[in-house]
């Protein structure tokens, strides 16, 4: 099980993959499960949306365990947290704004920790 940051501006958080357009992250949402999701809704002039991105997973059925929302668009936070809640299983946990620091410390360090097992 694999994290998500989409964002085509900020950097990637220790932990996460990065797609950095809506096309690479419907790759990764397809292409096997995601633990926690991060969506920016602008990615780039007259490029598709974070959106898109959630229409996918709406259409598809392919969702992540956990979404957060970090964009800085208003509207788009809206939309896609309105579409996303109103059609997630109930499992789902869909959070409408950004990671705490606490999520991210925590993914983060499960990742050193892995890495550096596998040196073991």
């Amino acid at each position: 099980m694999v994290h998500v940051y989409l964002d085509d501006y900020r950097p990637c958080p220790s932990g996460f993959v990065l797609a950095r357009n809506s096309e690479e992250c419907k790759l990764l949402i397809d292409g096997e499960p995601i633990g926690v999701l991060s969506l920016d809704y602008d990615l780039g002039w007259g490029e598709p949306t974070g959106l898109d991105v959630a229409r996918h997973i709406v259409e598809h059925g392919r969702y992540p365990r956990e979404i957060y929302l970090h964009t800085s668009s208003l509207s788009g936070k809206m939309q896609m947290y309105q579409l996303l809640y109103l059609h997630a299983p109930e499992d789902v946990i869909i959070h409408n704004g950004p990671m705490p620091q606490e999520v991210l410390s925590n993914i983060g360090n499960r990742t050193s920790i892995n890495q550096s097992n596998k040196g073991d």
